[in-house]
């Protein structure tokens, strides 16, 4: 039996009038849903295959995010290449958003940033071939 694809992921952010814009600027295209399920808002975008959601509720229960607590660590885009990974770390840099540099390892290349809620995003390159 094969294990089957990740379809989407969905992250819980704090405002989404600071998110959303955030995300759409980043991903370069409009949500595909925004609507209130009744228990939370969910703003989707759809990126190839795959589904990345924004999860707003009435309510946030405990901290801000931090990769060291149980859970989720980052969430990582793949790219094919080293080079692509330039790319987006120039695309960062002419959207404003910080990042922490492209970092070179034997399994791949990543170029880590966080999105307004502090939550870990990374790009990621297998290493060369």
């Amino acid at each position: 039996m094969t294990f089957p694809d990740l379809t989407h992921v969905a992250v819980t952010i704090s405002d989404p009038a600071v998110s959303v814009p955030w995300y759409t600027r980043l991903f370069g295209t409009e949500p595909a849903v925004d609507e209130d399920t009744g228990p939370f808002r969910h703003i989707v975008y759809a990126l190839g295959t795959t589904l990345y959601g924004l999860h707003v509720f009435p309510r946030l229960v405990g901290e801000s995010f931090d990769p060291a607590r149980r859970g989720l660590d980052h969430v990582a885009f793949g790219c094919p290449d080293r080079t692509a990974l330039e790319k987006w770390q120039q695309r960062l840099d002419e959207l404003g958003i910080r990042h922490g540099g492209i970092e070179d390892a034997a399994y791949g290349s990543g170029l880590s940033f966080k999105d307004p809620d502090g939550i870990a995003l990374e790009f990621f390159a297998p290493p060369p071939s």
